[in-house]
């Protein structure tokens, strides 16, 4: 069920049903707020309302027991496709990037007609992930869409994607949610009463953040780089620590999710600083961003990475505390 996010399936679902419906569409807003959930809920009520029987309810949600759904489920939908990142060769993680070959493998779907209905759908999660080349194939299908086909682009970060690729989509706006359909959604997902009202004071209307931050147990280092930026770390101590606990292979994901966590969290502080702690703060802001999104494309070494991160932490410290 997609909760909180009213306006983006009132303007989707408008599209649709009144025959207007775009060929592409951009849901942008922070990571974690339920974009892909929603491209993928979209994708399978227009599948589902395309190829009948019309399902109950007049929301984006599809029963589990429509025919449609059941293909969804199982990968086995004709008309559909997702792109997302694959595992690599050897099957210890994912790919950096969505490749080229991905993108060019859509027009076996395009090269035949339609199975279920006259409706196609694609899923890209996320476009952000495009590599170069992958982007300019997408690009080319966009600006000569396949009849009935409709792309939905799932991007945390659009100002990366190619303007033209920008300029072709209609643009979904995605929102932090409020507290009250945060806690309604971890409820749902079966997260512990007493764990709530931290998760969502922690994760900024981010149903997402607030999941991961439970299953990896994100609160101790959370509250250890909290402490670098507000009370210093004069001898290395703290960043050390930090560095050490994730340098290990088995914190591959808790490191890959403190690197997602770490700019928003200088941003918060910087929020409730002002005079030169605040321009320190956000220095720190653009300079931790730019390591936490080069570090897993680039594949820098974890332990050195957090550290790294450890000193930019510090210097929003109090003057004389940073070390």
């Amino acid at each position: 069920m997609i909760l909180g996010h009213d306006l983006a399936i009132e303007r989707f679902l408008a599209a649709w049903r009144g025959r207007a419906m775009h060929h592409a569409w951009l849901l942008t807003g922070p990571r974690g707020l339920g974009k892909a959930s929603f491209a993928r809920a979209a994708a399978l009520r227009m599948l589902a309302e395309a190829a009948g029987p019309a399902p109950d309810g007049e929301g984006i949600d599809t029963p589990e027991t429509h025919p449609t759904a059941h293909l969804m489920k199982a990968g086995s939908h004709p008309d559909f496709r997702l792109l997302e990142r694959i595992e690599n060769k050897t099957g210890t993680a994912l790919q950096r990037n969505i490749s080229i070959e991905q993108v060019r493998a859509l027009g076996d779907l395009f090269s035949v007609t339609p199975a279920m209905s006259d409706w196609r759908a694609v899923v890209i999660d996320a476009a952000d992930d495009l590599e170069a080349s992958a982007a300019n194939a997408l690009l080319k299908m966009l600006e000569e869409p396949p009849a009935k086909c409709v792309f939905l682009l799932v991007s945390h970060v659009p100002g990366r994607l190619l303007p033209t690729i920008r300029s072709r989509c209609r643009t979904l706006e995605f929102q932090p949610l409020g507290d009250d359909v945060m806690t309604s959604v971890l409820t749902e997902q079966g997260i512990e009463t007493l764990k709530t009202p931290e998760l969502v004071r922690r994760a900024g209307g981010s149903p997402g953040k607030a999941l991961t931050y439970a299953a990896l147990d994100l609160a101790p280092l959370h509250e250890q780089a909290l402490a670098i930026m507000r009370v210093g770390d004069p001898v290395n101590e703290r960043r050390s620590k930090l560095a050490q606990a994730l340098a290990l292979k088995t914190a591959a994901d808790r490191y890959i999710a403190f690197l997602q966590i770490i700019p928003t969290m200088i941003a918060d502080e910087a929020r409730n600083l002002d005079g030169p702690a605040r321009l320190r703060a956000i220095d720190a802001y653009g300079r931790a961003r730019e390591t936490c999104l080069l570090a897993p494309r680039l594949s820098f070494d974890p332990g050195a990475t957090v550290f790294q991160l450890g000193t930019i932490l510090a210097s929003v410290a109090p003057e004389g505390a940073s070390g």
